[in-house]
């Protein structure tokens, strides 16, 4: 697969043909384990009825089907205690049918949201929030990785290897710090051997920091943030950001167009980050289901 270049020069790092490729290898290793009688079992368990929750959980769930792992769907009222959940969770947590469990966020707010998070077994937790995988990360050691983050880390390591170069002492910006995208994307660069900065809401000059740099993750949760002069030229930029214009249209945290005049690769959105999240949702569920299942003979 080769990245295909847009109208403004840079590269479009496109999410949904890697998405398509990681699926596909994904299909491939799941029939693998369909072949030695095993299915990996993957959990959703959805709270209320926020609309864009409810897409995001069919599209898990039919994702699921066609790679072949078996998903389960709770759906539950906006009103359900927290003993309630908290029950649920103990129950697909001692499941040896369930390798993986998704708690779609945000919780309604009566529900506290790390205690949920924390209710998850490590092994289990395939959104990699959990403290027990963040620490993993932190450590270089085995862990479910957060989905955005890894596929992230998929399509610049597509990126740099059609280019002809190495991530390796790049340097890297990171623009937010949550624990679901900043914090783990900038663990995971360091572990790719770049030089990292993390901008966030208290940084002084932000630009600044991103015009030095070769590779430039964007997770502020602010629309078209990012201005085309603030890039390097050349720079490999991730938009992780999705946002809603008032005239329906969607765009990014980097104002997309100007800046493909100016990086050396740019993601879209949408078409970018979203369809790898849930790729990599599956991957993290058939890698959890190897490694619960010790006695399976593919690695």
């Amino acid at each position: 697969m080769q990245f295909e270049p847009t109208a403004g020069g840079a590269l479009k790092i496109d999410g949904r043909r890697t998405a398509k490729d990681v699926r596909a290898r994904i299909k491939t290793d799941v029939s693998a384990l369909l072949a030695d009688g095993i299915q990996p079992g993957l959990a959703v368990v959805l709270v209320g009825e926020d609309p864009a929750s409810a897409i995001y959980v069919r599209n898990k769930i039919r994702a699921c089907e066609r790679a072949g792992i078996r998903s389960v769907a709770h759906r539950l009222s906006a009103d359900t205690s927290a003993d309630a959940l908290m029950s649920l969770l103990d129950d697909l947590n001692a499941d040896p049918t369930i390798d993986g469990i998704l708690v779609q966020l945000p919780l309604p707010d009566h529900l506290d949201t790390d205690a949920v998070i924390a209710k998850v077994r490590q092994d289990k937790d395939v959104d990699g929030f959990a403290l027990g995988n963040l620490g993993a990360l932190t450590a270089g050691q085995p862990g479910l990785v957060a989905c955005t983050p890894a596929g992230v880390m998929e399509m610049l390591g597509r990126y740099f290897a059609q280019i002809g170069e190495s991530m390796s002492g790049k340097h890297a910006v990171v623009i937010g710090r949550s624990v679901t995208v900043g914090k783990p994307m900038a663990l995971l660069l360091l572990q790719a051997n770049c030089t990292v900065t993390v901008c966030h809401s208290r940084t002084p000059d932000t630009a600044a920091h991103v015009r030095r740099a070769d590779i430039v993750v964007a997770a502020a949760g602010r629309p078209e943030l990012v201005k085309a002069d603030w890039l390097k030229p050349g720079a490999a930029v991730i938009d992780v950001g999705i946002h809603r214009r008032e005239d329906g249209s969607l765009c990014g945290d980097v104002e997309f167009e100007p800046a493909t005049q100016v990086a050396g690769g740019i993601s879209p959105v949408p078409g970018g980050v979203g369809p790898m999240t849930i790729a990599m949702l599956l991957d993290n569920t058939l890698v959890a289901c190897r490694r619960r299942r010790r006695d399976v003979a593919h690695p």
